[in-house]
């Protein structure tokens, strides 16, 4: 396991003018979970490529525990990696593919016999050892990869990119969960890379939110859904994702259209410093339909969707569209609804980023 530290890192692939990977520096801690989430395009394979020696960045420094690996290819690096897709040897039985990483470093055989069994017990694996791998499915085949990925002790890191593509949809909640346990066992540095929100923030204690070539938040899944620290942030986490409205300073007050907010005189103070156009940003489940002692903004219902455990409001508002969750209780009539934002859970960006 390592500490692994990306200094000024950057990348430009060939032919190209524009930044594939913005430079940027940062520390993932020796035993961390990690996730680096984000759209398809966003440079979070590109990051993890030059993590595991794939791909030599075209400037700043990747350090092993201070060791500067850089330039090293992936056998020297001590890392295991698992890809989208399965890399396993169909001629061999399920216990002789987990069995590979370990007897290739000539570890002793009843050692390689007691990982193997360690990591086929915790991957539900242990009636399938002695099968052929040719005959599995490819969703067996992946678990067996992820076996493989797993079952060194020795690793500085276990890379996975995209690795529960091919997995049945109740089988990946299964293996994220397994995942979870292994690392909680086991103390193994993951990184995992993936598009899917869910992944990545029921697998990883630090979740590495990536957008258009740079980390535009690193954070605990709790951090990205309360205080997002950039719009996409707050677009891209949640379900619906956070409103986002542009809106004006007047004074000790917002205006959103022909309405007011009011705010806090200190926080009025640190948007007029900004002198940039602001965007107000609230999620759903901190906006509230509003009760005759509550401050609140007039909006018009454009529809409300009974979603089972909640109901989803949509409302038009200073001519942008908010969501609301409700309540499975909660009621609304008429064409007209009153809204309360939480102000302790109001947020307001320029340029993209929070406005602290």
């Amino acid at each position: 396991m390592a500490r692994i530290e990306l200094v000024g890192l950057g990348h430009r692939y060939p032919g190209n003018e524009s930044y594939s990977l913005q430079p940027q520096t940062m520390t993932w801690q020796d035993g961390g979970a990690y996730a680096l989430l984000g759209p398809s395009g966003c440079g979070k394979t590109t990051l993890l490529n030059i993590i595991s020696g794939l791909l030599v960045p075209s400037e700043g420094r990747v350090l092993f525990d201070g060791r500067d690996v850089t330039a090293l290819p992936p056998e020297k690096r001590n890392i295991a990696q698992v890809f989208q897709f399965p890399v396993i040897y169909d001629t061999m039985t399920v216990f002789d593919n987990l069995a590979f990483p370990l007897r290739n470093r000539k570890l002793p055989e009843p050692e390689v016999r007691s990982r193997v069994q360690e990591i086929a017990e915790i991957l539900d694996l242990s009636g399938q050892l002695k099968r052929r791998a040719a005959g599995l499915s490819a969703e067996e085949k992946q678990i067996i990869s992820l076996g493989r990925g797993l079952v060194r002790k020795d690793v500085a890191a276990v890379l996975f990119d995209e690795p529960l593509t091919v997995i049945d949809p109740h089988v990946k909640w299964l293996l994220r969960r397994q995942l979870k346990l292994i690392h909680q066992q086991l103390r193994l540095s993951l990184i995992y890379v993936t598009h899917d929100q869910i992944e990545a923030l029921t697998f990883a204690d630090q979740v590495v939110v990536m957008y258009e070539g740079q980390v535009v938040q690193m954070g605990t899944p709790q951090d990205l859904f309360e205080t997002p620290a950039h719009t996409f942030v707050g677009h891209f986490i949640g379900s619906p994702g956070m409103n986002l409205l542009p809106c004006e300073l007047n004074g000790a007050s917002i205006r959103l259209g022909e309405q007011s907010l009011a705010i806090d005189a200190a926080l009025a103070t640190r948007l007029g410093q900004v002198g940039k156009p602001l965007t107000l940003g609230v999620r759903p489940e901190f906006v509230r339909v509003a009760g005759t002692d509550m401050a609140a903004l007039d909006a018009e219902v454009v529809r409300l969707e009974d979603l089972g455990t909640v109901k989803l409001l949509t409302a038009r508002l200073a001519g942008q569209q908010i969501k609301v969750k409700l309540g499975e209780h909660e009621r609304v009539e008429g064409e007209r609804v009153r809204l309360n934002l939480a102000p302790e859970r109001t947020m307001f960006y320029a340029d993209g980023q929070r406005v602290a």
